[in-house]
């Protein structure tokens, strides 16, 4: 894991500005309209670019954009910044590739089923986690302790009637819908998953007492995958945009992030 470099970057948030040509590589505002920009199908980084006209490359996940780019295939990508923190700049996974723009500013959440108690079960242990220091404990170990939003005191009180935190219970597991995205979900050497998102959703899990079990989605069917109850929650540093909060049942913001640019160095 590069998780000093998660640290690093989300620092240069508050100082690069919106459009700041950080890390000394090529500007791209300048000749954006020029350039092919590898996006994860269904992400905040494909909307971002297809507001401002960008053309775009349409791939299967963040790490599969940056792969466009190191292959040259395409000339930038758009991806989350603690995901550039992990995965590219000395060190890494990519050595040679940089980040420039920094395109928005937003926040991660959870997505539950539209009307489920269990985003107010979530938000529920996320206070307690934050309270007794256990959600910074689990944010250190991967980086993205700069990145935390505090979590205020709530209360859960259980639906009284087509309960999913009942229905997860009953059956024993809480099914997480993720994409591989390293500091969030990603597999160790031994092939299990680890990262931020995926110890806080074993957490949860383990207080709802059931086993926590990850399967990969495609992206750009995750409320999909999440209506028919393929999956129980959506916990993969997920951007809450409008059309998510409008699909899902959201969790409170937990993580600030950014879309940004990324380009072979010079």
């Amino acid at each position: 894991m590069k998780k000093k470099l998660v640290l690093v970057l989300v620092a240069a948030m508050a100082v690069c500005g919106t459009f700041s040509g950080c890390g000394g590589a090529k500007e791209t505002t300048a000749d954006a309209g020029n350039m092919v920009y590898a996006v994860e199908a269904g992400s905040a980084g494909e909307a971002v670019a297809k507001e401002k006209g960008f053309q775009t490359n349409a791939v299967a996940s963040q790490a599969d954009a940056l792969m466009e780019v190191a292959s040259g295939t395409s000339d930038a990508a758009i991806i989350d910044l603690l995901m550039a923190g992990a995965m590219i700049g000395e060190g890494t996974s990519y050595p040679n590739l940089v980040h420039t723009d920094e395109l928005t500013t937003e926040e991660y959440g959870v997505g539950c089923r539209k009307g489920s108690d269990l985003a107010a079960y979530i938000n529920f242990e996320f206070a307690q986690s934050y309270t007794d220091g256990t959600m910074q404990e689990t944010a250190k170990a991967y980086g993205v302790q700069e990145a935390l939003v505090e979590q205020k005191a709530t209360e859960f009180t259980a639906s009284a009637s087509d309960s999913d935190v009942a229905y997860i219970q009953e059956k024993g597991t809480l099914i997480v819908g993720i994409t591989e995205f390293e500091p969030m979900d990603y597999k160790d050497d031994s092939g299990e998953w680890i990262g931020f998102d995926a110890d806080m959703a074993r957490i949860v899990a383990k207080s709802l007492g059931v086993e926590a079990q990850f399967v990969v989605i495609d992206w750009d069917n995750k409320i999909m995958e999440l209506d028919s109850k393929n999956i129980d929650v959506v916990w993969n540093g997920m951007t809450l945009t409008d059309e998510v909060k409008n699909a899902m049942e959201c969790t409170n913001a937990y993580c600030n992030n950014a879309q940004v640019v990324v380009v072979p160095g010079k």
